[in-house]
């Protein structure tokens, strides 16, 4: 475990130990799988590496967990995610291509990682009022995510000894907008959206979810989520997207 993946897991421990957490109005949980299909192009120093046609990336099913805390009086509520997401191939191309400080020969096959682990970390609260004026059936949420992106790319041509990666954390901050809808008392419809754009960058996170609770704390979700990227940063060009269903089981309290 890297450094960056202690310090996380120690601070969601230390919510959960933290004394307000203990009185907190509600604890949500979960843990699920998200079969994520990759498309877009990325370039180190080069030119654009396709996901799908260069670098044979397919569509993979990665775990991911969740977790909410309803805290009491006007302290903020918080919504933690991680979610794993890498990718590896091997493909080919017909002309030279440049990737980092090093041209990669043509026809001769190479493999590839990529990897865009992310953790989340929201601070938000409920929109004033709603739940009250729609007797709980709709309640909306409002607030910043902070995103710590883990970054990694590497291409090697192993015939020729030749190889190249490059990595790198990016904080992210985003507008958090949460919303649920309560037709009957054991199922929801939720939404989720985090976002920012700047110059020519952008972060969209989209998530779509139905919740039954099948008995007591116990639920069961599925949905779809559509994440979209695209940056430039250290070198790094990335124009990306992973959309796919989900699954979850979960508790809520």
């Amino acid at each position: 475990m890297n450094i960056r993946k202690a310090l996380l897991a120690a601070a969601c421990i230390s919510i959960f130990l933290m004394p307000g957490a203990a009185s907190a109005i509600g604890v949500e949980a979960a843990l699920g799988g998200w079969s994520q299909d990759p498309g877009g192009d990325i370039a180190y120093k080069g030119e654009n590496l396709g996901l799908g046609s260069d670098l044979m990336y397919g569509s993979k099913t990665r775990f991911f967990g969740r977790a909410k805390i309803d805290m009491p009086l006007f302290i903020p509520n918080i919504y933690l995610m991680a979610t794993p997401m890498s990718f590896e191939g091997t493909g080919s191309k017909n002309v030279p291509f440049v990737f980092g400080n090093r041209t990669f020969n043509a026809t001769i096959p190479f493999s590839s990682d990529l990897r865009l682990d992310h953790y989340d970390i929201a601070l938000y609260y409920g929109l004033p009022f709603v739940k009250t004026a729609t007797t709980g059936k709709l309640n909306v949420d409002a607030g910043l995510d902070l995103r710590i992106v883990d970054f990694n790319a590497s291409v090697k041509q192993s015939a020729l000894n030749f190889s190249e990666a490059k990595s790198f954390t990016l904080p992210v901050p985003m507008v958090y907008i949460g919303a649920q809808v309560k037709p009957v008392d054991k199922l929801s419809l939720e939404a989720e959206i985090r976002a920012i754009a700047y110059n020519s960058s952008h972060f969209y996170d989209l998530i779509g979810r139905v919740k039954y609770k099948v008995f007591g704390p116990a639920f069961l979700s599925a949905g779809y989520r559509h994440e979209s990227i695209r940056i430039d940063t250290k070198d790094v060009k990335a124009d990306v997207r992973f959309s796919g269903p989900f699954a979850e089981v979960g508790v809520e309290f």
